[in-house]
């Protein structure tokens, strides 16, 4: 088998055997290959021993299979194991970017609830553990005394718990008040309920998008930066998952291009760089600066006028 084929094997095992139930087609989405090709696939497995199963529409591969249990031996991290392997990984500073990229690594490979206890804290672990048993059997959750950020109130909501985001310091949720999905931080969190009531609403179902900033949305905006090698060190130390989007250009510039899912993260970096940093794109990113900086420049009279 060549090698393209066998990569594409390789990420039909991975999904198959993940957290993630998906359909033939989101199959065939996802791994870029057609229907018939995944069918085949999936026959290939069952040939070679593995249990498929199957639940309406969606398919994976049993992890009751013999064959997945001597794999999972080779790959998957005893508690031991995983305990030794936190202190290390914590022991890296939180903004280096290998720390990031190793804790990446670790997700394809570490069991979700082993996981847990390795990278979240431990007032928080018993929470993602109960998050974690919801989004496997595909059940309803009541967030007690949520503390909402944005409407500074504590209630309890009600939600489908779909998936998480790096480090699970925040889940993807659909909120049945609200009728949208939602991300909810973890450590708001005062207590999960687990409801035995089945999900109603997974068609809603819909991950948005987290950028380098950690501002999350549905929506996303282009911008282009020239960065001096001053906001260049601070954006890196930062947001170091920033660093995959700059190209160095001089050994005194680079150029940072990504998409963003709001101005407010990269406006409020840049209003304290202006002098080491030159907006490329996009126009509205422009004209948003624009405006908050008058309003800054308002602000800072007000406060000179008041003493």
């Amino acid at each position: 088998m060549d090698q393209p084929k066998l990569e594409r094997l390789l990420r039909l095992m991975k999904m198959l055997t993940g957290n993630v139930s998906y359909s033939i087609n989101d199959l065939s989405d996802k791994v870029n290959m057609s229907v018939r090709t995944v069918y085949r696939y999936i026959d290939t497995f069952r040939e070679a021993g593995f249990v498929i199963k199957k639940r309406g529409d969606f398919i994976r591969i049993d992890k009751s299979s013999q064959y997945f249990k001597d794999i999972s031996q080779l790959i998957h991290f005893t508690e031991e194991e995983a305990c030794i392997l936190k202190s290390a990984i914590e022991s890296i500073d939180e903004n280096n970017l290998l720390k990031q990229n190793l804790k990446k690594k670790l997700y394809t490979v570490y069991d979700y609830k082993i996981l847990a206890h390795t990278t979240v804290h431990t007032k928080d672990s018993h929470n993602v553990n109960k998050l974690i048993e919801a989004i496997e059997n595909k059940q309803q959750v009541i967030l007690h005394n949520y503390r909402s950020a944005n409407s500074k109130v504590i209630r309890n909501r009600k939600v489908e718990v779909f998936a998480f985001t790096t480090n699970y310091i925040q889940i993807w949720a659909y909120d049945m008040e609200k009728k949208k999905n939602k991300l909810f931080k973890v450590k708001r969190i005062e207590k999960v309920e687990i409801l035995p009531l089945s999900w109603q609403y997974e068609n809603e179902h819909q991950s948005g998008y987290i950028d380098i900033f950690r501002i999350s949305s549905f929506n996303q905006y282009f911008i282009k930066l020239r960065l001096g090698l001053l906001s260049m060190s601070l954006l890196t130390e930062e947001y170091p998952l920033s660093e995959q989007y700059l190209t160095k250009i001089s050994d005194n510039e680079w150029i940072l291009e990504t998409n963003v899912c709001s101005y407010e993260g990269i406006g409020r970096f840049v209003t304290g760089l202006l002098h080491d940093i030159e907006i490329l794109e996009s126009d509205d990113f422009k004209e948003y600066m624009k405006k908050r900086i008058i309003f800054l420049q308002k602000i800072a009279i007000c406060q000179k006028l008041s003493k």
